[in-house]
Formats: C-alpha cells, sequence, structure tokens
C-alpha cells in the first residue's frame, strides 16, 4: 500500500511558491505567516492538516491557528472533507477572482468607511478651525478626494471581478 503522508521538507518548487505569496501578503500589510501558508497549501496537492503545515513550515500552533483563522475569515481556504479523518483539512482557493473579490468585500470596505468617518469628524475639526494653515486644509480636502475616488472604485473593481 503506498504511503500518501506528505514530506516534512519543502521542495524548491514549494520554497518559490511560497515565496511568492509571501511577496503579495506582505506588500498588503499582512503576515508573512499569512503567505507562506497560503502558499504551501495553494501548491500541496492535498488538503493539510494543521500538523502538517506546522511541520511544513516550521512554525508555531499559535502562527497555524491564528493564519488559518484570517485566511479562511478572507476565504482564502476552506476546510476539506477526508474520509476516515476526524482532524480538520485545509486546502486553498485557486480562483483569483473570488480571492480578491473577498479581500476587497472583507478588508479594504471597513476601512474606507472607517476612513470616511474619520474625515467626517475631520471637516467637522476644520470647520471649526478658522485658523487652519491653507496648506492643512488643502490636503484634508485631497484625503477627501482619495476617499471618494476609493470608495468608487471599489463597486467596479467587484463587477470586474464577477464578469
Amino acid at each position: 500500500m503506498a504511503s500518501t503522508a506528505q514530506p516534512t521538507t519543502l521542495t524548491d518548487i514549494e520554497r518559490e511558491v511560497i515565496a511568492f505569496f509571501v511577496g503579495a501578503v506582505q506588500a498588503l500589510g499582512l503576515p508573512k505567516s499569512l503567505g507562506e501558508i497560503y502558499g504551501l497549501l495553494y501548491i500541496s496537492p492535498e488538503p493539510l492538516s494543521m500538523d502538517e503545515i506546522m511541520t511544513r513550515l516550521q512554525i508555531s500552533l499559535g502562527s497555524a491557528s491564528q493564519g488559518l483563522k484570517q485566511l479562511r475569515s478572507f476565504n482564502a481556504v476552506r476546510t476539506a472533507y477526508k474520509p476516515g479523518q476526524r482532524r480538520d483539512y485545509y486546502e486553498a482557493e485557486t480562483e483569483m477572482r473570488k480571492l480578491l473579490g473577498n479581500f476587497l468585500r472583507e478588508q479594504m470596505r471597513p476601512h474606507l468607511e472607517a476612513g470616511k468617518e474619520r474625515l467626517d469628524h475631520l471637516e467637522e475639526l476644520m470647520s471649526a478651525s478658522p485658523d487652519i494653515a491653507p496648506t492643512q486644509r488643502q490636503r484634508i480636502q485631497k484625503l477627501q478626494s482619495w476617499n471618494q475616488h476609493a470608495d468608487r472604485l471599489l463597486p467596479m473593481l467587484n463587477l470586474f471581478l464577477r464578469s
């Protein structure tokens, strides 16, 4: 009977795929461990358990648990069923359209909404401060413009990702 056990060391291909995703998540300001976990699951031909992820990536239980929790909240990974197994196994969402759409909804939208509230508060402060420097007024107005553009761009990106 052939063994389906995963090797404990990473192959060169796995290391490169993981490095690719580590770079991507770090560019987004997310923890390196998210890229490591997602990269390993992305390139893995079979779903992996948390223990396998920890062993293969040499990360702690806390990093693996938190990383999987965050990746599940982005819908970047999902639990996979393995017949006869009681533990959870994980696999990556491989459709870029779904990944980006989920990220925009779950991460960008709340930041834009919080930013709008903060900008509204800045507008009130600016109105109550007649001695505000013209440069400060101009820069706050520029921030408001950026936020409005981003707010209009998100729905268009979502439409693009659905087509």
